[in-house]
């Protein structure tokens, strides 16, 4: 069995509370030393052999329609895991 890893960030212009509270939550921890958080999404992805180029496409597809907002989200890797 293979399996495809797909990460998607919000894009850098777009606000995300959800980081800024993970680095607030940080700093109550004692936890300063770093300056900025993002959170994003990661999918995993199984097909049923070996990772092919084209289930890899299709990853890539379903990333950029699917799994990912385009107006606010960058697919940032569509990958085999090693």
């Amino acid at each position: 069995m293979g399996k495809i890893i797909v990460e998607v960030m919000p894009k850098p212009e777009i606000l995300d509370p959800q980081g800024k509270a993970i680095k607030g939550s940080l700093a109550r921890l004692g936890i300063t030393s770093f300056g900025h958080v993002r959170q994003g999404k990661r999918f995993e992805l199984t097909t049923a052999g070996d990772v092919t180029e084209a289930d890899l496409e299709t990853a890539r597809e379903a990333a950029e329609t699917l799994l990912s907002n385009p107006i606010i989200e960058d697919v940032i890797s569509v990958r085999k895991d090693a």
